[in-house]
């Protein structure tokens, strides 16, 4: 059996001059539809980052990322199945000339959500566009993730907030560190230990920011600790979510039980992560709006 085409795309939003919102579509002149944007991941490329480059080939708008909404399934004709993973995007203010090729975009238009969901050629992409419009409005974006690998812990001789990333974790902070730097943080905070400041280290390059080392974010060092470091570390991302876009690393023992307490639930299980890994917090002022996972 064929292997299943992975796609990525956007609902990607700007505010309207006359109050509320425009959304962007895009006509297919070969299919001769009015489409989300949206295309193909490139080899090894991250949905997420497949879904930010299709948006801006397709509309001549970059997107920032927000919130994950649903996928899109379905078969195509060869009988292979294809799945689209759509992200709401907020329109940033660095526009290029268009669409990247004509041939396949030849028209964009920014229209109010209802009117759009008229012009939209596919019940899917209504779909996908009725989800987005129901959020609240998005005020705020924090990426927290977590540490990258680190060698084991028992083989390391010495204080443990010294163990660094081995080689796999450079290379998971360095893909880590080109999705997150798709929201555009504008600060980036790290927990004490070193692994956590290093993981940051490759995204701090590309966009020139300083990392903030914060023992808010530490995780406990017994378990007695750990409702109040998780009460913490909830009291501190409340402060620091309100500079817009913010990134974070943490480990792994405050991240799920700090994200099923912004959830309300008891279980922190929903919310474990893996290290290298993160997510991305929407907020509309100070209620969490989603947590997506990258």
């Amino acid at each position: 059996m064929a292997d299943p085409v992975r796609a990525a795309g956007g609902v990607l939003w700007r505010p309207a001059s006359s109050g509320g919102i425009e959304v962007c579509l895009v006509h297919r002149p070969l299919r001769q539809d009015w489409s989300l944007p949206k295309g193909k991941l490139d080899e090894d490329e991250h949905p997420l980052a497949a879904g930010v480059r299709e948006v801006l080939e397709e509309t001549g708008w970059r997107g920032r990322p927000e919130v994950r909404l649903p996928s899109v399934a379905y078969d195509l004709p060869d009988g292979r199945g294809k799945t689209v993973d759509f992200w709401l995007m907020r329109a940033a203010a660095d526009q290029t000339p268009g669409p990247a090729d004509p041939a396949e975009v030849d028209d964009v238009a920014w229209l109010p959500p209802a009117e759009a969901a008229l012009r939209l050629s596919y019940p899917t992409d209504r779909a996908v566009l009725e989800h987005a419009v129901t959020l609240p409005p998005v005020t705020a974006v924090t990426a927290l993730v977590r540490h990258a690998h680190a060698g084991e812990r028992k083989k390391w001789v010495g204080n443990d907030a010294l163990r660094p990333i081995d080689a796999r974790g450079l290379a998971q902070a360095e893909r880590i560190g080109a999705v997150v730097e798709l929201i555009a943080p504008t600060r980036l905070f790290a927990a004490p230990p070193l692994r956590c400041k290093q993981t940051l280290e490759p995204l701090a390059g590309r966009l020139d920011l300083p990392i903030v080392a914060d023992s808010a974010f530490a995780e406990p060092s017994t378990p007695d600790e750990a409702p109040a470091r998780v009460k913490a570390a909830a009291a501190r991302l409340s402060e620091v979510r309100d500079a817009d876009r913010t990134a974070i690393c943490s480990q792994g023992k405050v991240i799920p039980p700090l994200l099923a307490s912004l959830h309300d639930e008891d279980d922190p299980q929903p919310y474990k992560t893996p290290k290298g890994a993160g997510w991305i917090l929407a907020w509309s002022g100070d209620q969490l709006v989603a947590s997506s996972r990258i």
